[in-house]
């Protein structure tokens, strides 16, 4: 099936989801327990329950959620848009003032007050290509033997993108992953990112200089968006065998 098209309002959103994903689900989770990795949920994304409150801080559509079931079970949500940086930390328990280091590209802080246009409908199809990406991945790994060792899949703050770390046949470590979008390439990508620069096999499969990447246009208009991210994260595997 054809995945739908993007509105005009989903870069804007993926741009604020990177920001409240890192200032406020990251910082909180790592302060608690030492953890950035995020997960994937059903209409946005959040982090696994942490902390002796059994934290779950999440999106779902265009809601920010913050769910306790510690000793007493709390649900507080708010609308994400009009809302501020600082009134979603604050939801969430997390310190905004202590200094946040997610990675090289850990996204700016700025304007902790200003009002965040947020698109529900945007959030849900990056949980959608989240969703998709990771389900192409378990497929992929699925067919590989022990030796692959694959790392679980989890979304990294500072690149927004769903990925796990694998083994070639050759031993040659890479990247598989599912990215809503960033300074490379606006739109979602599929990707393999091979740890060492060897590029073997067909140059044109390696479009990028991480290594190989399959953009949402493509995805969208192949007869099954499914069987064409298998079939490309495959082929790299192949090239590196």
């Amino acid at each position: 099936m054809p995945l739908a098209p993007l509105p005009a309002t989903f870069s804007s959103t993926r741009i604020a989801a990177r920001r409240i994903g890192a200032h406020v689900m990251s910082r909180t989770r790592k302060e608690a327990v030492g953890r950035i990795d995020l997960a994937s949920f059903s209409g946005g994304i959040g982090t696994p329950s942490f902390g002796l409150d059994h934290r779950v801080i999440r999106f779902s559509g265009g809601m920010f959620i913050v769910e306790r079931t510690g000793d007493e079970a709390t649900t507080r949500s708010i609308n994400v848009n009009g809302s501020t940086l600082a009134q979603l930390a604050e939801m969430a328990g997390a310190d905004l003032s202590t200094e946040l280091d997610v990675g090289a590209d850990t996204p700016e802080l700025d304007d902790v007050d200003a009002p965040i246009e947020f698109d529900g409908a945007s959030m849900t199809q990056i949980a959608t290509w989240y969703a998709m990406g990771a389900q192409i991945i378990d497929r992929v790994v699925g067919a590989l033997p022990m030796s692959a060792m694959p790392t679980r899949a989890r979304i990294w703050p500072e690149h927004f993108d769903l990925a796990i770390d694998v083994a070639s046949s050759s031993g040659v470590r890479l990247n598989l992953g599912a990215s809503p979008g960033d300074d490379f390439h606006s739109s979602p990508y599929l990707y393999v990112s091979p740890w060492e620069a060897v590029r073997p096999g067909d140059a044109a499969y390696w479009n990028a200089p991480f290594g190989a990447f399959l953009g949402y246009d493509d995805v969208a208009h192949a007869a099954s968006a499914f069987v064409a991210g298998i079939e490309f994260m495959t082929e790299g595997l192949a090239h590196l065998a």
